[in-house]
């Protein structure tokens, strides 16, 4: 199971379901390469079956929303709720590689002792968490303060070099990547940073899943912040990682960053 959720009823009505789940909540364009000039569609989802929609996010759960492409930055005003996701709206002049992106406002949740355990475990937390976790005093509360954040590339048009896909946007648990994310084809290897309001995140258990399946890979980034993967196969990729930190305050007594990026690998 997975603490990546649309909604705290959903969320737990699953959990109680079935042994492992991957509730994530990520970004995607409807095409990954467009035309200059066009309209491009993305979809903010939650879900347990990336990249199928599931469920949608809310407008005015969104804190920001925004795409760079090149050097310029330009906000997304364009929500539409859909059924199963909350739809994006971004025009894109010029040539370039586009970065788009979706912060989502703070949530609070309580957990069960039982689902607490799950979470920990598929979110690959880190022993001193589990530690703390243990040797709370009884009767054991989890009450969580937690955020949400989403990224994705897309190709525009035949882009002159650029770089701007190396340049973090901002995000306060962002995930970036050191090769062009609109290149890759099965069988490339896919190394990317962590950075935590910018700075490298050492150790930090990030995830990655092909479209369809339900279990993926989960390894920690090395004292940069870097973590490498291969990509196997075509089709499209999931990155998912969690930061979890005990803070204890009105709010919750935990406090976590959800964060998640895709991109589309061609075949050979």
């Amino acid at each position: 199971m997975n603490f990546r959720d649309a909604g705290l009823t959903l969320w737990l009505a699953v959990l109680t379901s079935a042994p492992a789940l991957a509730h994530d909540t990520w970004l995607i364009p409807n095409r990954f390469a467009v035309p200059t000039e066009s309209l491009v569609q993305l979809d903010l989802t939650s879900g347990m079956s990336f990249p199928a929609l599931a469920a949608a996010i809310k407008p005015d759960r969104v804190d920001r929303a925004g795409c760079r492409l090149s050097a310029q930055r330009f906000a997304i005003a364009d929500l539409s709720p859909e059924a199963k996701s909350l739809r994006l709206h971004a025009s894109m002049p010029g040539l370039s590689i586009a970065t788009c992106w979706v912060a989502l406002k703070p949530r609070t949740i309580e957990l069960t002792p039982r689902q607490v355990q799950e979470y920990l475990h598929e979110i690959g937390a880190a022993d001193s968490v589990r530690q703390q976790w243990n040797k709370a005093a009884q009767p054991k509360r989890w009450r969580e303060a937690y955020t949400k954040e989403a990224k994705t590339f897309l190709r525009v048009g035949a882009p002159r070099p650029d770089n701007s896909w190396a340049e973090p946007v901002g995000l306060a648990l962002e995930i970036v990547p050191e090769k062009d994310p609109t290149t890759f084809h099965a069988g490339d290897t896919l190394p990317v940073r962590v950075l935590k309001t910018g700075k490298p995140l050492p150790m930090f258990p990030l995830g990655i899943v092909h479209e369809g399946k339900s279990r993926g890979l989960i390894r920690k980034t090395d004292s940069q912040g870097r973590v490498t993967f291969r990509l196997d196969r075509a089709g499209r990729w999931l990155l998912r990682g969690t930061e979890l930190r005990s803070a204890p305050q009105a709010d919750g007594d935990w406090e976590s960053t959800f964060t998640t990026m895709t991109i589309n690998v061609k075949s050979k």
